[in-house]
């Protein structure tokens, strides 16, 4: 066994080697009486800036663990070590066809799950594999054409494979850091474990999925890239069978259907065939870009630090006249602003960073709750239907050739004038963004920005440039699902992941598949029993 202490804090001056000491004089014993001595956790205390401390939990051993326990039963900081649970998997006897549909982080976790349980598995995937995405992304960004099989959106990895690689989730499940330790051992920093805010990064996630597709095919995994759900089979009332690329008819025993946030064509698809879907709340707004030192100083009192990560905020507000929340989303310290546009003719912003955010500029996505009642009708795609319209204006406003719209933070306030410096590629051209957005948004963004200035100082400034518009920070709809995981009117598909509407980022998508894929063994050891 060993033991673990927590908030354990170390002034920026301060070695992490001073972590011992720390810990025997808080115990009131001599180092050497401590076995080794492992960080489980690193965070960042900047409340009192510019003295900001480094915060830790350390997991060490002693002799006599239990008389140490009983000497410090006061000290809540001090506990045993918490086993770490991993899912149990063993063989199942009975042949099982399982077809996943997406290759983000919930189908990917899905098709290892059920693959390490025995299951037949074949994998398809709309876009093409990592490194033919990487290229045609490249691409579209120096000004080249937009591929709709092949983008930001769509392609090995989902959408998250373009971001800044955020594994932080809310979902508390005790599978967390089983997922944290698989893309470990597919190549992510073995820091993700320790980090209170951990990330991987878009440059290091490219080499965790494509050790995570060799893995796939060292299970037997079929993997199809380039190939299109278009249809459902059913038999007796069940799923029996999935329509690939409108004549392919793939027998199936159960469907794992993970189609990423923004899977238009699947979600029309769905509809005809009568599955059960309603329309979900979501959130509409823009991205600002700042210097990352001026974040920086505005977080730590310290415009850069050896010992310090790029800052990062989160910031929210609730608008007392309208009751909707205005808050920042998917913050990437020292990132880009990327174009993440999936169909032409539409403008769609988001952000990325690389595993050392070592970018000069900070970004984050700045949005307005959208609620169901704001897209004027039941219909389940009425979500797809009012983003699509936004993002059309927005490839007018940046003059038709896929510039993002931008205004700097100033202007939009109607406070003055100051330069538009963006990260985002191919280019952006000036625009006035209240244009550009539902009146609603545009006015809760102005009455948002001052609140956050009087949370971070400095916030409001002519060195900040706002892009648009970002529209994808979920699905605009959800594909109902009962207790047991399956759709409420096709037993047999199970929808999961962002996409389906039960997730929300890498994290918890990953969890959801690893949850879906349990079910289906279950069900699967049920019948066999």
């Amino acid at each position: 066994m060993a033991l673990w202490l927590r908030e354990i804090t170390l002034s920026l001056a301060e070695d992490e080697g001073a972590l011992a000491g720390k810990v025997a004089s808080e115990l009131g014993i001599e180092t050497d009486a401590l076995g080794e001595v492992r960080i489980v956790r690193r965070g960042i205390d900047a409340r009192k800036k510019p003295r900001v401390l480094r915060v830790y939990t350390v997991e060490f051993s002693v002799a006599d663990e239990e008389g140490l326990l009983v000497r410090h039963r006061e000290n809540r900081r001090l506990e045993r070590a918490p086993q770490a649970a991993v899912p149990v998997v063993a063989p199942l006897g009975r042949a099982h066809r399982t077809l996943v549909v997406g290759m983000g982080p919930a189908g990917l976790f899905a098709a290892l799950h059920l693959a390490r349980y025995g299951v037949a598995v074949t994998l398809v995937e709309q876009g093409r594999p990592l490194e033919s995405r990487v290229r045609d992304v490249e691409r579209f960004w120096s000004g080249g054409e937009l591929d709709p099989l092949s983008n930001v959106q769509f392609g090995e990895g989902g959408a998250g494979t373009f971001s800044d690689g955020k594994l932080t989730t809310r979902v508390n499940h005790p599978w967390t850091r089983s997922v944290l330790q698989t893309l470990v051992d597919f190549g992510a920093p073995p820091e993700i474990l320790q980090q209170a805010k951990p990330h991987v990064g878009t440059d290091r996630l490219r080499l965790v999925l494509v050790n995570f597709r060799k893995a796939l095919l060292a299970l037997g995994v079929v993997v199809r890239f380039e190939t299109k759900l278009t249809g459902l089979g059913l038999h007796a009332g069940r799923l029996a069978a999935a329509i690939l690329d409108d004549r392919d008819e793939f027998p199936c025993d159960t469907l794992v259907l993970a189609p990423g946030h923004s899977a238009r064509p699947t979600y029309r698809m769905l509809h005809a065939c009568g599955v059960a879907l309603e329309s979900k709340p979501f959130a509409v707004g823009l991205r600002v870009e700042h210097p990352l030192e001026l974040i920086n100083g505005i977080q730590y009192g310290h415009p850069r630090h050896p010992r310090l990560p790029a800052a990062e905020y989160a910031l929210a507000w609730n608008d007392p006249d309208s009751g909707r929340g205005v808050y920042s989303f998917c913050m990437c310290p020292g990132g880009e602003v990327v174009l993440s546009s999936s169909e032409p003719g539409g403008v769609v912003v988001n952000g990325m960073s690389p595993l050392h955010r070592d970018g000069t500029r900070s970004n984050s996505a700045l949005v307005v709750a959208v609620r169901r009642d704001d897209f004027s009708d039941s219909d389940p795609l009425a979500g797809v239907r009012f983003q699509r319209r936004w993002e059309e204006v927005a490839f007018a406003a940046g003059g038709g050739d896929y510039h993002a719209p931008a205004q700097n933070l100033l202007a939009f306030l109607g406070r003055g004038k100051g330069p538009l410096v963006s990260t985002c590629r191919p280019g952006v051209r000036e625009a006035d963004l209240a244009a550009v957005l539902p009146p609603f948004v545009g006015e809760g963004l102005r009455r948002a920005l001052p609140q956050f200035e009087k949370k971070m100082r400095g916030f409001i400034t002519g060195e900040a440039t706002l892009v648009g518009v970002e529209t994808r920070t979920s699905a605009p709809l959800r594909i109902l699902r009962g207790e047991n995981g399956q759709s409420l009117s096709h037993p047999g598909l199970y929808p999961t992941g962002e996409g389906a509407g039960y997730a929300g980022g890498i994290m918890s998508a990953a969890l959801d598949g690893l949850k879906q894929a349990e079910r289906i063994a279950d069900q699967i050891k049920h019948r066999e029993s």
